[in-house]
């Protein structure tokens, strides 16, 4: 007969299964250690992972996610480059069959001109908007049309599903500084700060930040190294304004006693990761940044990017995120 395991002992397993996953994320965000020195960036200023997939078919690639996750330029140009090469395939078989088949036509002799009016007959069929200036006659035409026509109202129900999703998606719009700092804190020390900014009019609320540094520690090595960075506060309530990001450089610090020239040396790079609450999609929202060695500015304040009106009201100026002041030496 097996034995029951007590459930406080089950509780304090799984507690102890917990601290060890959360240890593990905060040795390693998940690109591990074996990248090499001379990689570019393992994050992207814009939140994309500099990692390119290779090897992989066909059967790999989900459309709906890649319309879901593409920028708003390709994904108008694959939807128009699509209806234009879907109308051109039908207007080519309409000529195929015969545009004597196509009442309506303008008679032109030459190819082009019949293939051109077969086009704006296949747009008409494919939208269904069907103007009646030319209509099939033919039982091949008629077939080809209403196959197109049947095709259209997929298509159309297809792009306006993979819309609503575009635009039904919780993204966050977070701005991050150009520059992250190192300047004079408090009680003595420096800190590295950056800012952030919600660039949306939308409520972010409960947001919480995590930064890691990723470097080769010492000139011989040959692994990665990840080292969480405390900071002078990883969570706020609300987000109305700016937060300026603080990581007190004291003696626990990885950055305490470097120079600037021995910091860079060590490639490092600064990973930094958000969550918060989107209290208008009800959902939680995450971006992505990085700084490198060489987006870092030593000894430099921030401005001040808010301040209150003559009525009273604060205003907050967008433009002034990345703005700062180099210290009097």
């Amino acid at each position: 007969m097996a034995k029951k395991v007590p459930k406080s002992k089950k509780n304090a397993s799984a507690s102890q299964e917990q601290q060890a996953i959360s240890s593990d994320i905060e040795k390693d965000l998940g690109f591990g250690t074996a990248i090499s020195r001379n990689a570019k960036r393992l994050i992207n200023p814009d939140g994309s992972m500099n990692v390119i997939r290779r090897g992989g078919g066909l059967r790999d690639i989900h459309p709906y996610h890649y319309l879901i996750g593409i920028s708003w330029g390709r994904f108008w140009l694959i939807v128009f480059g699509f209806m234009f090469l879907f109308n051109m395939l039908f207007a080519a078989l309409y000529v195929l069959v015969g545009t004597e088949q196509l009442n309506g036509l303008i008679e032109d002799e030459s190819l082009l001109g019949q293939f051109a009016q077969a086009f704006y007959f296949s747009v008409q069929t494919f939208t269904t908007v069907g103007y009646g200036a030319i209509s099939p006659e033919g039982h091949s035409a008629s077939f080809i049309a209403s196959i197109e026509a049947a095709l259209g109202l997929i298509g159309f129900a297809f792009a306006t599903g993979i819309l609503y999703g575009r635009f039904a998606r919780p993204t966050a719009r977070i701005l991050f500084s150009d520059k992250a700092l190192i300047a004079p804190y408090r009680d003595g020390i420096k800190g590295f700060m950056f800012r952030i900014v919600n660039g949306r009019d939308n409520q972010l609320i409960e947001l919480e930040v995590k930064v890691m540094l990723t470097w080769f520690k010492h000139a011989t090595d040959t692994s990665r190294t990840y080292e969480p960075m405390k900071l002078e506060r990883n969570r706020v309530a609300l987000f109305p304004l700016s937060w300026t990001i603080v990581h007190p450089i004291d003696k626990d610090s990885p950055f305490h006693q470097l120079s600037e020239e021995e910091f860079a040396h060590c490639n490092p790079e600064i990973l930094i990761t958000i969550k918060g609450y989107d209290d208008t999609f009800a959902q939680d929202v995450h971006a992505r940044s990085s700084y490198k060695a060489e987006d870092l500015v030593w000894g430099a304040k921030f401005e001040k990017m808010f301040y209150t009106d003559e009525d009273g009201e604060t205003i907050l100026q967008l433009d002034k995120l990345g703005e700062f002041k180099r210290m009097i030496k």
